[in-house]
Parts: structure tokens; C-alpha cells; sequence
């Protein structure tokens, strides 16, 4: 294997892992066990950011705007996400996540963070220190990612 790309695979392979063991310990909520991977990254958008204009999520998920109508059509008919009228301008629609699956979506994350920082307890100081000011390496990785 090329010497260059082997911390990329070595990462990737970690980043996977983590996810995975995350999974396993918390299981998706039933509405959004079918859901395809683009249809999550929506409903983990509205999560924290609930009230998002299609725009806004399509930006957000570097999707073309008539893609994110596709998948909150879809994700609407299926009583997971509930489009409102904005106020101020009445031609736009606020997205949110439907009540009953935003709880479970939340308890979700909170079994898979509880998860984590109980594993990031067991670490010693120095270890979880080393996590912690690894994060905005993490972040500028991301933004050289998105930039290209």
C-alpha cells in the first residue's frame, strides 16, 4: 500500500469502526430503519437545526435543492418530516422533523452519546485529551473535504 494513502485508509478504517460500535449499541428507531443514507443525513440535519428551508438543508448537505424536495417528499408521505409555511415569506417552507419521531431521533442520539462519552470515561485524561484536541484537526479535514 502507498505510504501517503495509508493514513487515510488507517483513519477512514477507524472513523468506520467507531460508527459501527455505535450502532451496535444503539439501535436505529423503527421510522427510520429503511431510510437511505441521504434521507438520515436530512433527518440528522432537522435534528439539530429544525425549521430549515429546503435551501437551506440542500446547502447544508451539498444536495441540488430539487433533490432535498425529492427526499422531503418522501420523508413527508412517510409521517417522518412535516413542512410548514414560513412566516415571512409564505412561498417558503420550514421543515422539521414530526414530533413522535423527533423524541424517538433524540433518545437516539442521547443512547449513542451517553455511549461514547461512557467509553471516553474510561480512558485516561491523557488519551481523552488527545480525542478532544484532536477535534478541530477533525473539523479543518472536514473543510479542506468540503472545499474541493
Amino acid at each position: 500500500m502507498d505510504h501517503v494513502a495509508e493514513p487515510a485508509e488507517e483513519l477512514l478504517d477507524r472513523l468506520s469502526a467507531l460508527r459501527r460500535a455505535l450502532r451496535r449499541r444503539s439501535e436505529r428507531p423503527e421510522e427510520l430503519s429503511r431510510l437511505t443514507g441521504a434521507q438520515l443525513e436530512l433527518v440528522r440535519l432537522l435534528r439539530r437545526r429544525p425549521g430549515t428551508s429546503v435551501g437551506e438543508a440542500a446547502a447544508e448537505l451539498g444536495l441540488a435543492p430539487n433533490t432535498v424536495s425529492t427526499l422531503v417528499g418522501t420523508l413527508t408521505r412517510g409521517h417522518v418530516v412535516v413542512r410548514t409555511v414560513d412566516d415571512a415569506d409564505r412561498r417558503a417552507a420550514r421543515l422539521e422533523l414530526a414530533a413522535p419521531v423527533r423524541h424517538r431521533v433524540e433518545a437516539w442520539r442521547d443512547r449513542r452519546t451517553d455511549a461514547l462519552q461512557s467509553a471516553l470515561d474510561e480512558l485516561d485524561p491523557a488519551s481523552r485529551r488527545r480525542i478532544v484536541d484532536a477535534l478541530p484537526v477533525l473539523d479543518r479535514l472536514t473543510a479542506l473535504l468540503e472545499d474541493r
